[in-house]
């Protein structure tokens, strides 16, 4: 049950693009703010559904608090940070590095190899379906901009490593959620005008994305992370970038192409790959 709430947490992920094309004009750190309040709404919403105590402090410590701040929030803030110095291809490519960099950290002395050799593969689909076929062009103009992308890739593997080591309570996500709407909101009181107006797009889209990608999908991921196969979600994680695009082609705002497929046989094999040493050890318990 709880790599299933990882499969879902990558699902949610996916969804991303597709939303944030409905809260495109309201300002990142704004926007981000937004969000993370209401996934901190969705701590008191669960409590009072299961009639649990709305006040009761998070169980994490300070440094525990500390690593989930840096998480949470320094991945948002490098990766808006990456496209201000950067084009979106070169900072998602290095972006989603991040799965093979947690498949390397969680694995054992036995499966590294795997996972390295695995991760690359997977990342092979990340390449395909961010550059279409058409390449990249790699400057040095943008090396600012790489190295915010290069540092939102170590945060999240780190973050997402590290909170596999920690007894905490998935409701502590609610209250990281606090002081990360807090810091955005600072951000953006200094990086950026404010704006004031929606419409029932933009209010729509920023709930769901509050409830999903950019929230509720934190809380399914911690759950997964602590109970479920690291190893498989680290694979998986590959996926994001192709259930974007195609939820994107679903909702007609791209067009289909053949580096989808080409991309998803890359994704399954590198998550077999990263896998089968797993899958070794298990049977030969048996």
């Amino acid at each position: 049950m709880a790599t299933t709430f990882g499969v879902l947490a990558i699902f949610l992920w996916g969804a991303l693009a597709l939303l944030g094309n409905l809260t495109k004009s309201i300002p990142a750190f704004q926007l981000l703010f937004m969000c993370f309040a209401v996934s901190f709404l969705l701590l008191f919403i669960k409590r009072i559904l299961t009639k649990q105590p709305l006040f009761t402090p998070p169980s994490l410590s300070k440094t525990q608090t500390i690593i989930g701040i840096i998480g949470l929030f320094g991945f948002h803030f490098c990766y808006f940070m990456a496209l201000k110095y950067a084009p979106l291809i070169e900072v998602s490519l290095i972006v989603y590095l991040w799965p093979l960099l947690l498949g390397v950290f969680i694995a054992n002395s036995c499966s590294r190899i795997n996972a390295i050799i695995g991760g690359f593969v997977g990342f092979i689909d990340i390449v395909l379906l961010v550059t279409d076929g058409s390449g990249i062009n790699i400057s040095s103009q943008n090396s600012f901009g790489y190295l915010f992308a290069a540092s939102c890739a170590l945060l999240w593997s780190s973050y997402s490593f590290l909170m596999t080591r920690f007894d905490n309570h998935v409701d502590d996500i609610g209250w990281l959620s606090l002081y990360v709407a807090l810091l955005a909101l600072l951000a953006h009181l200094y990086f950026e005008p404010t704006q004031l107006n929606f419409s029932s797009a933009e209010s729509i889209g920023v709930i769901l994305l509050g409830m999903g990608p950019v929230g509720g999908a934190f809380y399914l991921w911690d759950s997964a992370l602590k109970r479920g196969n690291k190893s498989l979600l680290a694979s998986l994680s590959f996926l994001t970038p192709l259930l974007s695009t195609v939820m994107l082609v679903f909702a007609e705002q791209i067009s289909f192409s053949w580096s989808v497929v080409v991309a998803l046989v890359f994704v399954l094999a590198g998550a077999a790959i990263s896998n089968y040493r797993r899958a070794e050890i298990v049977e030969s318990a048996r």
